[in-house]
């Protein structure tokens, strides 16, 4: 059996629905390329399937096959003791075994890159600190790779951070071992010009764990592309995100989880909130059972809150099931405007309306920040998000008073 469900190809800010329609594509996601071969991506017009929603007019910079500009970017890493940091050459053994560059700027980013970054867990490891991988721009052109190999039965936390400027391609490998539990945190939280385009692949081994977590509050586009595979049954992945949209920004998160083992779980849940007019955010979340694959239990949602007239949330949740032997298989999408009852409620209790505001995107945004685990990036993200919506440092310590 083969079935693959669409839901609501481009919500609209008002809509708000949990039913899907049954469509027929051009192309399964399993038929999807991928290659390390520039020449096999042409350069997108946007008419393409995998970039209809992205402004590739303003990504042409990253399209070409270049090299990095030198300076564009310093590194910071901080790690516990007993991880491995290294800087590896790209035809390293290491590099590239987890990671199919899938489309046109995952390839030039991977081409162009001279070295990667590889962070490595020992092998029954059971870190007590998060490692932190901390990436600034500042001008130019920068190609980046990423390896983060968790070793077998390791247990550890693993932040990615970016800030600052400049234009930005970036690949990511994750490699799981069998049965490590591995939490793997990226946060954007770039300047206002900054252009960020990368693809996070991750190859999840025999009852291993890999709770992948996306955090996008800044930058003028940033689209981040998670690919989750399995090598061995029992494998679980949880991909969870949170995003805050601003006028003129442009925020893409694209999922695909390939269940072809066994017995294996998978559970996404994205939430974003858009202000100001022409802020876009763009979630598509493929789900591809093979035929391999039974025993898969799985679902996705996605939930988008619009706090202004003017903002677009397109939402498409896709499922392909290729067997009727899985324990369960569902999905979830919906897009809608700023509850004025809830404000009503909290102002009619005394509290003023800008913080009334703030606790309701707080409680809307709260079930995905609390399985963060890393408090650091939890605060730091509540903070940013009072800011977007107008808190000052005296209206925060009374937010957290009434939020306490």
């Amino acid at each position: 059996m083969s079935l693959l469900a669409e839901k609501n190809p481009a919500q609209s800010a008002a809509s708000h629905t949990d039913s899907a329609e049954a469509f027929v594509p051009d192309q399964s996601r399993a038929e999807r390329r991928t290659s390390y071969s520039v020449a096999d991506f042409p350069v997108p017009g946007g008419r393409e399937e995998e970039w209809r929603f992205t402004p590739v007019d303003r990504l042409k910079g990253l399209f070409a096959e270049e090299g990095s500009t030198e300076g564009a970017v310093t590194v910071a890493t901080d790690a516990p003791e007993g991880v491995e940091v290294l800087e590896l050459a790209m035809d390293d053994e290491r590099v590239g075994s987890a990671y199919r560059p899938a489309d046109r700027a995952a390839v030039t980013a991977y081409a162009g890159a001279a070295k990667a970054l590889y962070v490595g867990v020992p092998n029954e490891a059971e870190l007590v600190a998060p490692v932190f991988v901390r990436v600034t721009g500042h001008a130019g052109r920068d190609n980046a790779h990423l390896v983060v190999d968790a070793g077998r039965h390791s247990k550890a936390t693993v932040v990615l951070e970016h800030s600052g400027t400049g234009e930005h391609t970036a690949g990511v490998e994750i490699r799981v071992g069998d049965g490590a539990d591995l939490t793997f945190v990226t946060v954007q939280e770039w300047d206002d010009d900054a252009i960020h385009v990368a693809q996070n692949d991750a190859l999840i081994g025999r009852d291993a764990h890999l709770r992948h977590i996306t955090v996008t509050l800044g930058g003028e586009i940033v689209r981040v592309s998670t690919n989750a595979r399995y090598s061995g049954p029992g494998g679980s992945f949880e991909g969870l995100g949170v995003y805050f949209a601003d006028a003129g920004q442009h925020q893409e998160h694209r999922l695909f989880v390939d269940h072809e083992a066994p017995h294996c779980h998978s559970n996404v849940e994205y939430k974003g909130a858009l202000q100001g007019e022409t802020a876009h955010t763009v979630w598509v979340g493929d789900v591809l059972i093979r035929a391999s694959a039974e025993g898969t239990d799985t679902y996705e949602l996605n939930r988008n809150l619009i706090l202004d007239d003017g903002a677009r949330a397109d939402s498409i949740p896709n499922l392909e099931i290729e067997t009727g032997e899985i324990v369960g298989a569902g999905h979830a999408s919906a897009t809608g405007r700023f509850d004025d009852e809830q404000l009503f409620y909290l102002q009619a209790r005394g509290i003023p309306e800008d913080v009334a505001r703030r606790l309701v995107v707080r409680g809307f945004f709260a079930s995905v920040v609390a399985r963060i685990g890393v408090p650091e990036v939890s605060e730091r993200l509540m903070a940013a998000i009072d800011v977007e919506l107008g808190g000052t440092a005296a209206a925060d310590a009374d937010l957290v008073e009434v939020s306490s």
